[in-house]
Formats: structure tokens, sequence, C-alpha cells
């Protein structure tokens, strides 16, 4: 009985080491002999042994790192990841509108940037028609037609309004100084036909001018009236 003894030990150990280098090891071991990192004995794919320790192989400073056009290699522990170049760039060496290779169109190299290019404010116009409104986009640019304008053929035109639509009459833009102005030439010059029969020894018409003068004398002081009362009222 005590011969089995030694053999059941050995078994034993062979079992708990099995269990140490498959479950006890750190992320980065394959093998160790010790839940230590300085206790590997073979890496996972993406590390390196040096001196006992697995060490993250840096793919994006090697030809590992292969990433396809317009994106960048991006290292992680045991890997590494292919991000999308900023959209300022034509190619990039990292992340951000500095990291370019090359700037895209619409965008123009300003110190160590590719920035937007505003092409609205451009000396070239970059919309041709003069109805057109020029709306500035982060690496391009939009042409509106204006207000009252639509696109036909890629030109931009005048609306047309339903008939009646928009018209106005003939005196709907006049203001009421105006009509006042109006009204005193229409009678000035009633009273100045009015004067010249008058002149003539015609008896109606000269009743007829001295009623139009009494008349605009009269709509004269209510007038001028109202307007120094409602001064007066504003002034209190």
């Amino acid at each position: 009985m005590r011969t089995g003894w030694p053999l059941l030990a050995a078994g034993l150990y062979s079992v708990l080491s099995q269990v140490v280098l498959v479950r006890g090891c750190p992320d980065s071991c394959k093998e160790c002999s010790g839940p230590q990192n300085d206790l590997c004995l073979e890496c996972r794919t993406g590390w390196t042994l040096h001196d006992n320790t697995c060490v993250d192989i840096d793919e994006c400073g090697t030809e590992l790192g292969q990433c396809p056009p317009n994106t960048y290699c991006f290292n992680t522990e045991g890997n590494y990841q292919c991000k999308g170049c900023d959209q300022a760039c034509v190619g990039c060496m990292g992340a951000g509108p500095a990291r370019c290779r090359k700037c895209a169109a619409g965008y123009r190299l300003t110190g160590a940037k590719c920035l937007d290019i505003d092409e609205c404010s451009e000396r070239v116009l970059a919309c041709s028609g003069l109805d057109e409104i020029c709306t500035n986009l982060d690496g391009s640019f939009h042409c509106d037609c204006a207000e009252g304008f639509t696109r036909k053929n890629n030109v931009c035109v005048q609306k047309k309004l339903p008939r009646g639509v928009g018209e106005k009459g003939l005196f709907e833009d006049v203001q009421d100084e105006e009509v006042e102005v109006l009204q005193q030439m229409f009678f000035g010059v009633l009273l100045c036909a009015l004067a010249t029969l008058a002149a003539k020894g015609d008896m109606v018409f000269t009743s007829i001018f001295m009623g139009g003068v009494a008349a605009m004398a009269g709509y004269w002081l209510i007038d001028r009236g109202d307007r120094v009362l409602d001064s007066f009222l504003k002034g209190r």
C-alpha cells in the first residue's frame, strides 16, 4: 500500500501543474509556471516573450498592421484595429485633420490641418446665377434660389404667381401724408379754376369759389386743431 502513495502524489502534482498551466496564467500567457506575469512560458497571439514576460506586439509599427485605404492602424493589447480617417483626409496617419497625408476635395491645408474651404467667401463666386444664394457646407457648398425664384433647367427663374395674387391697386402704396398732399393739390387746382371764372364776373362761380375757400379754411383749421390736441395729449 505504501508503494502506491508516491505514484498517487506524482499524478496529483501533474494534474495541478496542468491546471496552473491552463487556468492560472495571466491573460497574455498561453502557458506559465505560475500566476505572475514574469512566469510565462509561451505567449498568446499578439504577444512576444521577453524575460519570461509576455509583451504586447505593436502591429502598427510593423508590417503586421495592414489596413485598407483611407484608414489608419490603432494598436490594442494583443491586437490592432483599423479606424477610418477624418473626412478632411485622403489617407492618414492617425485621427483628426492634423494627421492627413493629403487634404480631401473641399479642404485646404491651413497650418498643420486640413480645414474646410468656405467656397461662398472665395473671390470666385461659387454660384454662377445672380439669383442664387450660396450656403457653405463642411467640405462643399450648396446653391439655392433666392426668395421668389425657383430652379428650372438648372437656372433660377422667377415664380409665377396666380393671377390677382400679389397684385396691388394703383393707390394701395400711397401713404396718408401723400393722400393729404394730393387732396390739397386737387382743391388748389379747383379753386384756381373757380377763381378764373369768378374774375370774369360770373356770380355763380364767384359764390362757388368763396364757398370752396371757406371749406378749405375750415378743413385746415379742423385738421390743425386735431394735431395740436393730439400733440398736447401725448405730451402729458
